[in-house]
């Protein structure tokens, strides 16, 4: 079953990715246990083969966890499954573009609450009775007023309460955890165990008749405290209830008539109410699920469709519900037949494909004679339900005998038809329907009432007016503001309704069918019943559809869609085909060399015969797709990697043009100064060397004349040398400073020390001159360095940082249990008390921001025992709170704190020590243990320091201190020592004056 189940939805699945019709997986047959597993099958498929992701992951965890909540509420043991499900499910699987699931949509059909208040022998109620009284805690049964003896219950069958194979204890947790992944909250978990504890109670109501003045008889309830624990569950008031169940109002457009009710109308009346409030509460559960498991997205979609739907029931006593199933899967065989029987024929025919037809049992006359809107029997219920007069099940019979006597497929003794007369496997209060499964027997008794499905105006409102969370959603016609006079639609209206949108529902889809055959009817494994076999077989028309499926084609598909999913098999019709469809597909089969006899040509589709030929061109195919992905992927990498060279190169050019323009610079401005150093000795060797030729000439006044001028040309170009020497050598220094002080940088830049502000690592000064610059440039940088650590920090960080600091200046070697507190962070809420549903009434209470939630031990006096206490702190005043309910025990403003007392050893304990005359120090002062002592007394001091009145808290810390309870003082005192607990602190009660606590030895 297991593979049959994921091929198919592998089918379904690749079909809704490759085409644009949604699909549907339809189980049916007459193993109830093979339908159910066949849908987990499925569903865990689907969830297996998607893709991944934490959004992913989380839709398909809830849709597969919705399986186990619905079983509880909505399955059963029967005569002939273990695990029956006693209603219909479809759900659609949403899937996005890329075939992943983002939500689902479950629909319900026809709960069997009859089940609720009855069971026949051998078979049991729905699980989630057995399984709350098996696997509830103590606490949870005594909150909801439960006891796990199944025998207390009158709605619990005796005879099969416990069944081999089924642990109701495991299967309660593993609800309850589904429940938790699905979305629902605690709170309202503990509505619906709160509900099914009121339907195990109602049961338990019994009646005794009370004569009245004027003659007739009215019910009274005989043990009120099952009564009352009901009505304590639901928050109603006992009295409206029991009136309820005592009394008839009924409405007329001006007027109101109230009637007592006998004690057979007050147990119909109480079975009513349970029926109703299980089935409404199966109703609530599935429509919850579907606000948990919806699609957030608004896109187009795709749609899996999986129908997990009763199979035919034949037993030995059938009766209303009984006769609505099998309708329902009559519709359901009729579907099947439209689609792979006579559509798949028909479209054969139309096609122009060579046929011959096959004969097959068209179910549509059966449908007819139930859902005909004149003479159908659904039709006729409804009259006789809705009609005045006196109506029971013998009128509708009757009708029944008049209308249908000459159908074909309706038989009755007490029909016109005499061929029955003498039929005595046929009683006179039963008529027969032959079905397509075989024939069927239907008791007349009860159809009337459970067709009208009548509740009582009073029980509707009644319920209105509980308290219970639930109970105003599954009762909105019990609002006196909006009473309906019309009389509601019956049961049997309702499911034709539903029926019809499901077959339509179903037509719009492509439909994958799950046959479960029951191999025996004993429940065992390893037997096979061949007539069994044989006889489901042949009423589901297996035969048939295996005929017409060996005689015509696997697959079929448009030529337009089939030569756009192939045309890359091909070199001619790739990578586009100009002719016409058609003629593109034969070119292509032709090219593929598939066989003659393995397709043939429609007028509009193309048939293939064999799935092995599907396969190979899939094959093929997918092949095809790689060699192009690959190609693809080859062109694109090929463009990213010369995109990236053309960068490159570029960059690489610019970076080059740039480097020789400043080497050219550097270069000219050294060749200019070396330039000017030989000209100026050049033009001093010049002078000299004139100034010994003129020494030796013979006219010495021109000598003298020349000598002087010249002398006064040298000494002006003296004094032109001294200068441009002067200006050289400066140049010449600057640019030596200049290359020294760049080494110097870029030397500085490698060695650099890291960002860290306690780092005190500096290089070294490589030259003696540069010793200021090098002091100044580490003082900058550590500067610098100290800002940039600085602006990393958040305002939640800085707080943080600054409590730390406070309480390093409070206890630092002074408290022994400090040091283990420096490396834990403050996170201020331990209790989560914003978002625990629990403590939300307390949450509200604080006026202003909580600073503080944690749970501390507040010390008894008594016997140095510890209680658990909510302690909340916020900018005004500290509160006290019982940790389970939430209650508030003591309040105290900030301003009536005086001091506060700790010891210097490794213990928790404090005191707070009210002032004198405060109104909160009426009971005395608070002895407290926390582990979080550092973090609680640090936010209380800066708390009290920072308020407007600036009430300076102050901190004690000794190893004996005082404490006052009401009109006595207490001495605390710590010592040193071995508890008796083992490693942990230990308070003792010495005497009515002295608490001594013991703390381990470091």
């Amino acid at each position: 079953l297991s593979l049959f189940s994921y091929a198919l939805a592998d089918e379904a699945y690749r079909s809704l990715r490759d085409q644009d019709k949604d699909q549907c997986i339809l189980i049916t047959g007459e193993s109830g246990a093979g339908k159910t597993e066949a849908s987990k099958f499925v569903m865990s498929y689907v969830a297996a083969v998607c893709g991944k992701g934490q959004e992913v992951n989380k839709v398909k965890e809830q849709l597969l966890q919705s399986n186990p909540v619905l079983e509880a509420f909505g399955n059963a043991k029967t005569v002939r499954n273990d695990n029956s499900s006693r209603f219909g499910k479809y759900m659609d699987i949403e899937f996005d573009f890329k075939g992943d699931p983002i939500g689902g949509v479950i629909s319900n059909y026809l709960l069997e609450k009859s089940r609720v208040v009855k069971q026949t022998r051998g078979e049991r109620n729905f699980h989630v009775f057995y399984q709350l009284l098996s696997g509830a805690s103590d606490d949870l049964l005594k909150k909801l007023k439960l006891d796990r003896d199944f025998s207390k219950y009158n709605y619990l069958s005796l005879d099969s309460a416990t069944v081999n194979g089924l642990d109701d204890a495991a299967s309660f947790r593993t609800v309850r955890n589904a429940m938790q992944i699905v979305g629902f909250m605690e709170d309202e978990v503990q509505s619906i165990l709160e509900l099914v504890a009121a339907v195990l109670k109602l049961g338990n109501i019994e009646f005794k008749p009370e004569s009245r003045v004027n003659g007739f008889d009215e019910s009274r309830v005989k043990d009120k405290n099952d009564l009352k624990e009901m009505c304590e569950l639901l928050g109603i008031e006992q009295s409206v209830l029991e009136r309820a169940f005592s009394f008839r109002t009924v409405e007329a457009k001006m007027e109101k008539v109230s009637t007592t009710l006998n004690v057979a109308q007050a147990y119909y009346a109480r079975d009513a109410l349970a029926k109703n409030l299980y089935s409404r509460l199966f109703s609530w559960l599935v429509n919850r699920i579907n606000e948990s498991i919806k699609a957030q997205s608004k896109k187009p979609k795709k749609v899996m469709g999986v129908l997990d739907i009763y199979g035919f029931e034949i037993f030995e006593d059938n009766s209303f519900e009984q006769f609505i199933i099998n309708y329902c899967n009559e519709k359901l065989q009729q579907i099947f037949i439209e689609l792979t029987l006579r559509e798949e024929q028909e479209e054969y025919v139309r096609e122009g494909i060579e046929w011959t037809n096959i004969e097959y049992f068209n179910n549509a006359i059966i449908c007819d004679l139930i859902e005909n809107n004149k003479n159908g029997i659904l039709a006729m219920l409804d009259e006789e339900c809705l009609r005045p007069g006196t109506v029971t099940d013998e009128t509708f019979l009757d009708k029944l005998n008049t209308v249908c006597a000459e159908h074909q497929h309706f038989e009755s003794r007490r029909s016109k038809n005499s061929k029955f007369l003498t039929d005595h496997s046929l009683p006179h209060n039963c008529f027969r329907i032959q079905h397509y499964a075989g024939k069927v027997l239907y008791q007349a008794e009860g159809f009337v009432d459970k067709n009208n499905d009548l509740l009582y105006r009073d029980l509707s409102q009644a319920m209105y007016k509980a308290n219970h969370s639930l109970m105003k959603l599954l009762f909105p016609e019990g609002n006196p503001a909006k009473v309906n006079l019309k009389r509601p639609p019956t049961a049997g209206f309702q499911f034709k309704a539903s029926v019809g949108t499901l077959m339509k529902n179903l037509l719009t889809k492509n439909p994958n069918y799950i046959r479960c055959i029951k191999p025996n009817d004993k429940k065992a494994a390893h037997i096979f019943t061949d007539s069994l076999v044989c006889h489901q077989v042949r009423y589901l028309g297996l035969m048939e559809n295996v005929r017409v499926r060996r005689a015509g084609y696997a697959f079929r598909q448009a030529y337009e869609s089939c030569l756009e999913r192939y045309k890359m098999l091909c070199k001619q019709t790739w990578p586009h085909w100009r002719g016409p469809a058609r003629e593109g597909v034969q070119v292509l089969l032709t090219g593929l060399q598939v066989q003659a006899e393995e397709f043939a040509y429609g007028r509009s589709k193309i048939f293939i015969r064999n799935p092995r030929t599907l396969f190979f061109l899939e094959e093929k195919r997918r092949q095809c797709l790689e060699d192009l992905a690959a190609l693809i992927q080859k062109i694109y990498r090929g463009w990213k990697c010369r995109t990236h060279f053309l960068l490159m190169k570029k960059s690489q050019v610019v970076v080059s043009a740039w480097y020789r323009r400043f080497a050219q610079q550097k270069k000219y401005q050294n060749i200019r100064c070396s330039a000017l150093v030989v000209q100026s000795f050049i033009r001093g060797w010049k002078a000299r060397k004139l100034l010994r030729e003129l020494k030796h000439k013979k006219q010495c006044e021109q000598a003298v004349t020349t000598i002087s001028a010249f002398w006064h040309g040298t000494q002006v170009r003296r004094e032109y040398r001294k200068f441009f020497r002067a200006n050289a050598g400066k140049k010449i220094y600057d640019f030596t400073i200049q290359r020294i002080m760049q080494k110097y940088f870029l030397g500085l830049k490698k060695t650099m020390p890291s960002m860290s502000p306690i780092d005190k690592s500096w290089p070294a000064r490589p030259y003696g001159f540069l010793d200021g610059t090098h002091k100044e440039l580490r003082r900058v940088f550590h500067l610098w360095r100290c800002k940039k650590y600085h602006s990393q920090f958040t305002e939640e960080k800085k707080a943080t940082y600054e409590e730390k600091l406070a309480a390093s200046e409070l206890f630092k070697d002074k408290k022994a249990l400090y040091p283990s507190s420096v490396g834990q962070p403050f996170k201020g809420d331990y209790v989560e008390i914003t978002k625990n549903p629990k403590y939300q009434k307390l949450n509200s209470l604080a006026e202003d921001k909580v600073l503080l939630a944690d749970v501390v031990s507040k010390i008894n006096r008594a016997n140095g025992k510890g209680a658990p206490r909510i302690f909340l702190l916020t900018k005004k005043s500290l509160v006290l709170a019982d940790q389970k309910t939430g209650q508030v025990k003591a309040s105290v403003p900030l301003l009536d704190l005086s001091s506060v007392s700790v010891s210097t050893q490794n213990d928790g304990f404090f005191a707070l020590k009210l002032k004198e005359g405060a109104v909160s120090a009426a009971k005395g002062d608070f002895l407290l243990s926390s582990d979080r002592l550092i973090e609680i007394i640090t936010k209380l001091h800066r708390t009290g320091a920072a308020s407007a009145d600036r009430n300076q808290i102050k901190i004690d810390i000794s190893d004996e201190f005082l404490v006052q309870f009401k009109q006595d003082k207490v001495c605390v005192k710590f010592i040193q020592g071995t508890p008796k607990n083992g490693n942990g602190v230990a308070c003792k009660r010495k005497n009515n004056r002295l608490l001594e606590v013991s703390v381990p030895s470091p």
